[in-house]
């Protein structure tokens, strides 16, 4: 008896199955700035927050990328600004078995995917460090970005 452990059973068209390794996960860039302190530990409102995400991915050598997940965050009261938080938190992912044609999707939804638990993590404690209540952003569906960013990258029919 055999175990198929291809559960999605995707391949390339042949009988190698596609697989993703996670190399390395770093931060790559990060910015924690309080700039009203001590007059904003004690806002006079509730708090608006402005959250900015973006991925970038760039080829390293043959089927390893560099995926970036840029995170800008601005806190902010009726009065002055709070904190502002840049975070780009990246990755390296090695692809076996995938054509680097139909990697883009992979590499724009499946690995920011995997790394945005780490990010929220660290803005977490971030914010809870910088003297505020821990930020715990809400999930972010990187498949509806990538299908929003496809669709501004496309050149619009003529009227």
């Amino acid at each position: 008896m055999t175990t198929d452990t291809d559960a999605d059973h995707s391949t390339n068209g042949l009988d190698e199955p596609t697989t993703m390794q996670i190399n390395a996960q770093y931060i790559k860039d990060f910015s924690f700035e309080n700039p009203n302190s001590p007059g904003s530990l004690q806002p006079k409102s509730e708090p608006s927050v402005e959250v900015n995400v973006d991925v970038q991915a760039v080829p390293l050598s043959d089927h390893v990328y560099e995926v970036s997940l840029t995170t800008s965050i601005t806190g902010r009261d009726e009065t002055q600004t709070l904190f502002i938080i840049e975070l780009v938190y990246a990755g390296i992912f090695t692809f076996q078995g995938e054509s680097d044609d139909n990697i883009q999707p992979a590499l724009l939804i499946d690995c920011p995917q995997l790394l945005f638990p780490f990010a929220r993590s660290i803005i977490s404690g971030v914010t809870q460090n910088g003297g505020f209540p821990p930020l715990l952003l809400q999930p972010v569906n990187f498949a509806q970005l990538y299908i929003d960013s496809k669709k501004d990258s496309e050149p619009s029919a003529p009227k």
